[in-house]
C-alpha cells in the first residue's frame, strides 16, 4: 500500500503481520495489540524493529509503558467517520511525548490528511497509489488555522495579535 511521509509517496519499510502469520526473521513488523499482549515476552527479545497497530476502540493506556519499544504506532480508521484515532494521536504526541512514526491506516481520505497531520500523524497509508498521490496536494490547501494543535502551528488569532508585526502607528501589518 502506498505510504506518504514528508509529503511524498515513499517505499514502506514496515510489514503488517497478521496474528496468524509467522514473523519474518528480520525487518520491521507492525503487529496488533492482541499479538503484543499474547507474545510480549518473545517479541521483546526480537532483534528487529517493532511497531504496533491499534484499532480505533483500543486506547493507548495499555501500551504507555511500552511506547519506547515501538518504532511505529499505526492507528486504524475503520471508517473515515470514526474520529477516535485523532484523539489518540494527539494524546500520544502531547501527553505521552511519543516521537517516533505515527501512522494513519485504514479508511482515510485526502480531505483529512491535513487535519491528521495537525493531530500528530506523520505517515499516511492509503489503499491505492492514485489516492495517495492526490492527497499530497491537500497538505497545503489550508493556510490559516483557528486552533492550536499538536503540529504547533500558530492560530490566526495569535498571528493577528502578534505585536512584532505592529507598525509604529499602532496598526498591525
Amino acid at each position: 500500500m502506498p505510504l506518504i511521509k514528508s509529503k511524498q509517496v515513499v517505499i514502506d519499510t514496515w510489514q503488517h503481520v497478521d496474528d496468524e502469520m509467522a514473523l519474518p526473521a528480520d525487518g520491521g513488523v507492525i503487529i496488533s495489540l492482541a499479538r503484543w499482549q499474547a507474545e510480549q515476552t518473545v517479541l521483546v527479545g526480537r532483534n528487529a524493529p517493532l511497531g504496533i497497530r491499534l484499532k480505533s476502540d483500543e486506547g493507548v493506556d495499555t501500551i504507555i509503558n511500552d511506547l519506547p519499544r515501538f518504532g511505529v504506532v499505526a492507528l486504524e480508521f475503520p471508517t473515515f467517520k470514526d474520529g477516535r484515532p485523532y484523539s489518540t494521536a494527539r494524546l500520544l504526541r502531547q501527553r505521552h511525548h511519543y516521537t517516533e512514526e505515527l501512522r494513519a491506516v485504514g479508511d482515510i481520505l485526502r480531505d483529512q490528511v491535513q487535519f491528521m497531520r495537525r493531530c500528530g500523524f506523520d505517515a499516511f497509508e492509503f489503499a491505492d497509489k492514485t489516492a495517495a498521490e492526490k492527497a499530497i496536494a491537500a497538505f497545503d490547501e489550508i493556510e490559516a488555522v483557528y486552533q492550536t494543535a499538536a503540529d504547533r502551528r500558530r492560530s490566526a488569532a495569535m498571528i493577528r495579535n502578534d505585536t512584532t508585526n505592529a507598525f509604529l502607528n499602532g496598526t498591525c501589518g
